[in-house]
């Protein structure tokens, strides 16, 4: 075998992919779940050790002779955490997560502080969102000061596992788009959202240096490889954000495709050669992880929402698909606002999910469950209309996530779209993205030309008849519940102020 490892650091559960790239296939893959802390107040934090433990756990589910036939790795990570770091490496705090709202003050204070959210955005190409980094990073400043005197380097997730990994503190353009602090048009660190966030401390001193996409960030020391079982120095990727991993695991590196991601959150993409910046700032201005840009929806709620209501619907796993089929789209005017986290896209962190529209006639938990799949999808939905408001056009949808795996869901998102979506023959997501990047920095070591458009086109494969097409019928309802479902978002927003 020869394999290269693709490592995620997800919010639920870290996987790992082992890919044998010669023989086109799985060698192994394997995952350890994770806990979120949680409270009323928006707070979602992991510890960082609870990540090693599983990448551990994870590893020691693969055989042994596939652990030694790895010969790169990639990492992929969940945007936006915040890993505060000490001058010998110890973690300072919980690492608070992209989905933790706890923050909302604090990105308000930055954004007043650099003027005001237009400026915000001409600063950095976004807005301050309480999901990214920069306002966690002032939270830490006020609330632990402590820790904040001590901390010496600003990691995200997957920077800390690359840490791990070699040793060595780094940082790459297309997840560091994600912490609020770089101007995504020039790719360097933005001194005006420096300074929002700290007036008295220069952060930049803490900031690690930015990597090319196809550079080694290093390779696996000994200490490594003696607690995990792989080789040691063999060569490290730069990684990147579990969206630009997955961006690469779906071949979305050219200009002409949209990814939609149905997972924990719901993400919408598409590659672009030239920075793309939303001036509502509705699309986040991303770099992409493969020297190009990544313009993106979030949606904070999306299969986070459909676990949430199967239990108290009691549905399970293998019911999923049976419960949403038999209902109509459009679910028979129920609507759902799966806004159990706060949301993103629409920008409301203190909103609350609602169901609205019970009747005699759709009070069932069939309903319910469809009405919450579809909310979910209207809600990225707004995102392809924004994409398109930016000049973004494309075919079809490569979808991937575990959503995707109910075939329910897609034909949804095919008809509340009106797209044919495409599945994938590696549906890994990021971990598989993650391991295709660790293959382009391993075949670049013999050849500077070859490209990651070259690597994707040979291993990512799609699955013509898994495909799902609009369904005329289905389409004209959605319209109908699509704008159902904006009214009364716009009805219901200023509620969400309070």
């Amino acid at each position: 075998m020869n394999t290269v490892l693709g490592i995620d650091l997800g919010t639920q559960s870290l996987k790992v992919v082992f890919y044998d790239y010669r023989a086109r296939r799985l060698a192994a893959s394997a995952a350890s779940p994770l806990q979120v802390l949680r409270d009323q107040h928006g707070r979602a934090e992991q510890q960082a050790d609870w990540w090693l433990a599983a990448l551990e756990t994870a590893l020691q589910q693969v055989p042994a002779d596939v652990r030694a036939s790895v010969e790169a790795i990639g990492v992929s990570g969940q945007q936006h955490g915040f890993v505060p770091v000490d001058s010998q490496g110890k973690v300072l705090a919980p690492v608070k997560l992209w989905c933790d709202t706890a923050t909302q003050r604090e990105a308000d204070e930055i954004t007043a502080a650099c003027g005001g959210r237009d400026k915000c955005i001409e600063y950095s190409g976004n807005p301050v969102l309480t999901g990214y980094t920069a306002p966690k990073i002032r939270w830490l400043a006020k609330h632990l000061p402590d820790a904040y005197r001590e901390m010496r380097h600003v990691l995200l997730p997957h920077d800390y596992l690359n840490y791990v990994l070699t040793g060595r503190m780094a940082m790459e353009y297309g997840d560091a788009s994600g912490t609020g602090l770089l101007n995504v048009r020039t790719r360097t660190w933005s001194r005006e959202m420096l300074r929002a966030v700290d007036v008295d401390r220069d952060l930049s001193a803490c900031l690690p240096s930015l990597l090319q996409a196809h550079e080694v960030l290093g390779h696996t020391s000994e200490d490594f490889s003696r607690r995990y079982g792989l080789p040691a120095g063999i060569p490290v990727a730069p990684g990147g954000g579990d969206n630009m991993m997955a961006a690469i695991g779906t071949g979305n590196v050219t200009a002409g495709q949209l990814t939609m991601s149905l997972g924990t959150s719901g993400t919408l993409f598409a590659y672009s050669d030239t920075p793309v910046v939303d001036p509502e700032g509705n699309i986040a201005a991303f770099c992409s992880s493969t020297d190009g840009w990544l313009p993106l929806l979030c949606t904070m709620n999306c299969t986070y929402a459909t676990e949430l209501m199967k239990g108290p619907l009691d549905v399970a796993n293998d019911q999923f698909d049976a419960a949403i089929g038999t209902i109509e789209a459009g679910s028979d005017g129920l609507i759902m606002l799966p806004f159990f986290s706060g949301e993103r896209t629409p920008d409301f962190p203190r909103a609350t999910a609602s169901l609205l529209g019970l009747s005699a006639h759709n009070c069932s938990r069939g309903h319910m469950l469809r009405a919450t799949v579809e909310g979910a999808t209207y809600g990225i939905r707004f995102g392809l209309d924004a994409l398109r408001e930016l000049g973004i056009v494309a075919a079809e949808i490569v979808l991937t996530g575990g959503g995707s795996r109910s075939r329910t869901w897609c034909q949804i998102v095919a008809d509340v779209c009106e797209l044919p979506v495409t599945m994938l023959e590696q549906d890994e997501g990021a971990s598989f993205g993650a391991a295709l990047h660790a293959l382009w920095i391993l075949e670049r070591q013999n050849d500077q030309s070859v490209g990651i458009e070259d690597v994707t086109s040979e291993h990512v494969g799609l699955q013509p008849d898994q495909s799902r097409m609009p369904e005329a019928a289905n389409t004209a309802r959605y319209r109908e519940s699509y704008a159902a479902y904006l009214r009364t978002v716009a009805h219901l927003a200023p509620l969400y102020e309070n």
